[in-house]
């Protein structure tokens, strides 16, 4: 974790000063000038001289540190932070998008003067008469640019130089205030202006993130209706509403919690949170998540989850976690700059005093040259991009539906040649449907057969029973005497007539399989479906076969794979006849079935020991462990059980 926070080994922080969640009991700072590694490189060096420090928590979007230090007076704390150059505000909570916004605009308007006062100083130095008054104009008008663009700037270079330290900022307060003095005011004005506002903008594209997460913060409405105990509902604060409580959700309404339904049926829009683009259809016992969207009736369910714990709330955390990591690359960029920053300024001295020594240049063409070295040599461009670009790829990730948690986990995905995808609720939809249906007997019209069908499998609550219900019409006719056999299916009589809907088994076990029938099986087992019949005392009359069915974006997306030249490969604890039937739908050539969790992690370790980064792709949590040990983990969907959620990556 403090490799991930404080850039590796360049991060000279005690071991007490490591990033961790926001503490209750937590100084919480807002920092506006603190946008960048840089930045917080300089606070956490100011703070290391207090022991007390348990614990830093940076928030670079937000512009917010958390500090918890038990026993220790935080006044010094905040002392230690202002003489390092920072500005510091005091908040009981993080401070809310619209105030960064506005913060922001009052900025670019402050910046965006600056600017023009400064190319107003270049039109000075060009255009007006070369006398003492208008080069005393020109040097006041610089100094305004100056003044408006860079005070935050001469703050933080000349507190890290006091401390013996040296930043951008350190090299840019330097380079511009030679250049003034020099005579080179137009040039200092101009430089300082560019590169405030270069810090804007990057602290703009690092505010995307925090957008995002506001963005998954209004999918979740801050109250619940909840039943109280006199049997009335009562709008209540959704952070308060107990695990157990009962909740209700009208049509059209929100979910605030996660829960189980206990009454009503409805359809729910779940594409907020999975995905999914068609409506899923809810009843008692269905799990239902905060976020998620009710559509057609109204819905009871019993909370299963606090406010802090639920789907939506982990996926927020997720992405709050994932800007406080840091990605391979900016951490080698940070320990670059540490190294490169002092080389620049001693080769910009070396210029300067070595020029007019060893070539012969004048003293003041050397200090140009010295001048101009430390800005072009500044390695802001290195230091700033390489974080706003992880950022900006983890936040433009969060709106599509994509939730990253780290710059590691983006830097290696790209690297990737092999993806293991579980096959139930990965490639397929994870429910059973009814897929096809055979009629045999013609002693029956085949409207009553299928409605004889229907009526038992309406009574059962095995899926593959309601796949069958859901797949046929039909209002169900009355059943007496209705049971169940484990293990084989359900039986009952209708209009004075016995009927069994069974498996193989027990159409065996009843004498009445046939050649016929062992073939029309065949046909179907081998494409990976389950096959039920529905037989009379005298004869099978039908055939049903039940399968999970491919996702439709499944086939599309491991040609996709293909084509980049990554290896899909599916690893299912499913027998090996259905496994292979989905695999030759989607376009899956290798693949390993009737496998436990272990098995899963014995054929990923066997890629990443022989050097190849592969990718795990799973939902279940028989899924977890291969996604903790893949190269990179994939989970599928906000829906997906919370093992896999916190294993992938």
């Amino acid at each position: 974790a403090r490799a991930d926070a404080c850039g590796g080994d360049a991060c000279a922080a005690p071991v007490a000063l490591q990033s961790a969640p926001v503490p209750s009991q937590a100084l919480l700072l807002r920092i506006p000038q603190m946008d960048c590694p840089t930045e917080e490189g300089q606070i956490r060096r100011a703070l290391e001289r207090f022991a007390e420090v348990r614990r830093l928590s940076f928030d670079l979007p937000g512009r917010s540190l958390a500090v918890e230090a038990p026993g220790i007076s935080y006044e010094p704390i905040i002392a230690a932070i202002n003489a390092a150059g920072f500005v510091t505000e005091t908040l009981s909570a993080p401070p809310a998008a619209e105030d960064t916004a506005k913060s922001q605009r009052n900025e670019l308007l402050r910046l965006g003067a600056a600017l023009t006062v400064a190319v107003m100083a270049e039109l000075v130095h060009f255009v007006a008469p070369d006398t003492w008054v208008w080069k005393g104009v020109g040097m006041a008008v610089a100094a305004v640019a100056i003044a408006l663009s860079g005070t935050s700037v001469f703050r933080k270079g000349v507190a890290s130089l006091l401390r013996g330290q040296l930043n951008m900022n350190t090299l840019m307060s330097v380079a511009v205030t030679g250049a003034f003095l020099i005579g080179q005011w137009p040039e200092a004005a101009m430089v300082m202006a560019l590169y405030s506002l270069a810090e804007l903008i990057e602290a703009r594209a690092a505010d995307r993130a925090r957008n995002a997460i506001a963005g998954l913060l209004s999918l979740s409405p801050p109250e619940a209706e909840v039943r109280q105990p006199d049997g009335s509902w009562r709008p209540t604060d959704a952070k308060q509403v107990p695990v157990g409580a009962t909740a209700r959700v009208k049509p059209g309404e929100r979910f605030a919690l996660d829960g189980r339904v206990t009454a009503g049926v409805s359809a729910v829009d779940q594409s907020p949170v999975t995905g999914e683009s068609i409506p899923v259809d809810k009843a008692a016992g269905d799990q239902v998540f905060a976020g998620t969207i009710n559509q057609s009736g109204s819905l009871e369910f019993e909370v299963t989850k606090p406010a802090s714990d639920t789907v939506l709330a982990r996926i927020i955390h997720a992405v709050e976690e994932a800007q406080g990591k840091r990605a391979p690359t900016q951490r080698f960029v940070d320990r670059f700059a540490a190294v490169y920053t002092p080389a620049v300024f001693a080769l910009a001295l070396a210029v300067a005093v070595g020029g007019p020594l060893l070539l012969g240049w004048s003293w003041m063409t050397a200090i140009y040259k010295a001048l101009v070295l430390l800005v072009i040599g500044c390695p802001c461009a290195l230091v700033i991009s390489t974080p706003v670009t992880v950022v900006s790829g983890l936040s433009a990730a969060a709106r599509r539906g994509i939730l990253i948690k780290g710059g590691v986990y983006l830097e290696e995905a790209r690297k990737i040649k092999v993806v293991a995808l579980d096959k139930t609720g990965t490639v397929t939809e994870g429910k059973p449907k009814l897929v096809a249906q055979v009629v045999l007997a013609q002693t029956l019209p085949t409207s009553q057969i299928l409605r004889i069908a229907h009526s038992l499998a309406a009574r059962s609550d095995h899926p593959v029973s309601k796949a069958i219900a859901a797949g046929l019409d039909g209002e169900p006719l009355p059943v007496q005497g209705f049971g169940a056999e484990l293990g084989r299916g359900v039986h009952g009589s209708i209009d004075g007539h016995d009927y069994v809907l069974g498996n193989h088994r027990w159409i065996e076990d009843r004498k009445q399989c046939s050649a016929e029938i062992e073939a029309l099986m065949q046909e179907h087992e081998v494409q990976g479906r389950t096959v039920t019949m529905l037989a009379n005392a005298d004869a099978v009359l039908a055939l049903f076969a039940v399968a999970d069915t491919t996702k439709e974006s499944s086939k599309l997306a491991i040609a996709e794979l293909l084509a980049m030249g990554v290896e899909p490969v599916m690893l299912t604890g499913d027998n090996p006849a259905t496994a292979k039937a989905i695999a030759a739908q989607v376009g899956i050539r290798d693949v390993r079935a009737n496998l436990l969790p272990q098995d899963k992690v014995d054929v990923i370790k066997g890629y990443v020991d022989g050097g190849q980064i592969v990718a795990m792709v799973g939902d279940g949590i028989n899924d977890g462990p291969a996604l903790s040990t893949a190269s990179v983990g994939f989970g599928m969907g906000g829906a997906g059980t919370d093992t896999a959620m916190e294993a992938a990556d």
